[in-house]
């Protein structure tokens, strides 16, 4: 039942903004690979690389890359439910002719707490973006609910679910203040016990405060930790 009524409401959440903006939505794919570390017991590392294309541009469905991304987060354990972390990340588009290539700093604070086999969690980042045409600080807040499908404790073999609502506002000097939504919803599995497969939709409505453009995007994510 819990698994229902959280699958019915991320839908409502998807759903709502479709109803007007078919029009003028685009799709994208985005493929990632997450590698963890735990250096110690209260410090961890992270590597990810990202590709993403669009699917559906134009009103015309179609392949055509946008992005590769890199990046790196060093993550310090305050205590059990506290996580400060630090990150470096960079977006290569030039070679796509898509945009600029970007250089990004983030500061990030996580919150979690578990009950009964869900848990849920608080992050807060912000973020310094610098591209070749302007700069861009941004600040982040997202809230998100994960729990395993069968019973409380998620084992191997078994699948589990996460959704995520986020908000977000971005300044520059060039442009007005700019704020962003996205929802999220994805299904994985516990495939070995290093081994996460993810696949699931996001859907960004972007610059809502000024001329909204929507973006869904499907998501697929593998998490390895060594």
């Amino acid at each position: 039942m819990r698994c229902i009524k959280s699958l019915i409401l991320t839908l409502c959440l998807f759903a709502c903004p479709f109803l007007y903006a078919q029009g003028s939505m685009q799709s994208l794919g985005e493929t990632a690979v997450s590698v963890n570390h735990k250096v110690s017991k209260n410090y961890s590392i992270n590597f990810a690389a990202r590709s993403r294309c669009f699917l559906y541009k134009d009103n015309v469905v179609q392949y055509q890359q946008q992005q590769v991304d890199i990046f790196h987060f060093s993550t310090f354990s305050l205590n059990y439910n506290h996580k400060l972390s630090f990150g470096v990340y960079y977006r290569h588009r030039h070679w796509f002719g898509s945009g600029d290539n970007e250089t990004r700093f983030t500061q990030q604070f996580n919150y979690t707490k578990q009950k009964l086999g869900v848990r849920y969690g608080h992050r807060f980042r912000t973020e310094q973006r610098f591209l070749n045409t302007k700069n861009i600080f941004r600040q982040r807040y997202r809230f998100a609910v994960d729990f395993p499908l069968n019973g409380e404790k998620l084992d191997i073999g078994e699948a589990y679910l996460v959704n995520a609502v986020e908000g977000l506002l971005s300044f520059s000097k060039t442009e007005p203040p700019e704020t962003d939504i996205r929802v999220s919803s994805q299904i994985g599995w516990q495939v070995y016990e290093k081994l996460k497969l993810q696949i699931g939709l996001e859907h960004r409505a972007e610059a809502f405060n000024l001329a909204t453009k929507h973006y869904l995007f499907v998501l697929t994510t593998a998490v390895l930790r060594i």
